[in-house]
């Protein structure tokens, strides 16, 4: 029984570090250091890297994006080092996520958490995550529309993971998709009713 509890207590503790890690809002240091400026009071008042890009340029935008897909791809490499645990895992790529979207540094404001994902989903489905990705990407190239990309990405996810058969990770990818969407409610409503922006113009602006 002591044993038992020690082993949840561990994992506690461990979901607790991989969230912490999850909230650092590398985009706002990044916006800060770079042009000192915080980005949630400008463009989309996001920290993500779209909105890096937009503010401060393409290399501080790369240097977001890496850090925020390390934040979901690290933990989840060492959580394997740990267990094969579907349940384990399923906690461990949540707890980043939801460390991005919901910071503590932030108070339980960040980002949408599309690149905290694919860091998860990289280290845990990387087929399923690649295919997802080829068609967020071309339906950015031919939109312009980052937002419709990423719905595209964490839609197709759970299905491109049903076909490989890593039956495990399913229910994690479904649950992402519905925070994804919760987090893109306003650019779904611009884009239903078309007054959403190209990320290239809204760049040029």
């Amino acid at each position: 029984m002591g044993g038992i509890m020690e082993n949840i207590i561990a994992a506690i503790g461990w979901l607790i570090v991989v969230y912490l890690l999850g909230s650092i809002p590398f985009g706002l240091i990044i916006a800060k250091m770079a042009r000192g400026i915080d980005p949630r009071q400008w463009g989309s008042q996001n920290t993500g890297a779209t909105n890096v890009l937009r503010l401060c340029g393409t290399k501080y935008a790369i240097t977001t994006l890496l850090l925020d897909i390390a934040k979901g791809f690290l933990p989840m490499i060492i959580a394997l080092g740990i267990s094969t645990s579907a349940l384990f895992l399923s906690l461990t790529g949540l707890a980043a996520i939801l460390g991005h979207m919901y910071s503590i540094f932030l108070n339980r404001k960040g980002g949408k958490g599309m690149a905290t994902t694919i860091g998860v989903f990289a280290a845990l489905t990387p087929s399923p995550l690649f295919w997802s990705l080829i068609v967020c990407l071309l339906l950015i190239y031919v939109t312009g529309y980052v937002s419709l990309g990423s719905l595209s990405l964490v839609t197709l996810l759970p299905l491109f993971i049903l076909i490989s058969g890593n039956f495990g990770m399913l229910i994690l990818s479904i649950l992402v998709m519905f925070l994804v969407y919760s987090k893109h409610r306003e650019n779904i409503l611009r884009l239903a009713r078309g007054e959403e922006e190209p990320w290239k113009q809204r760049a040029a602006d």
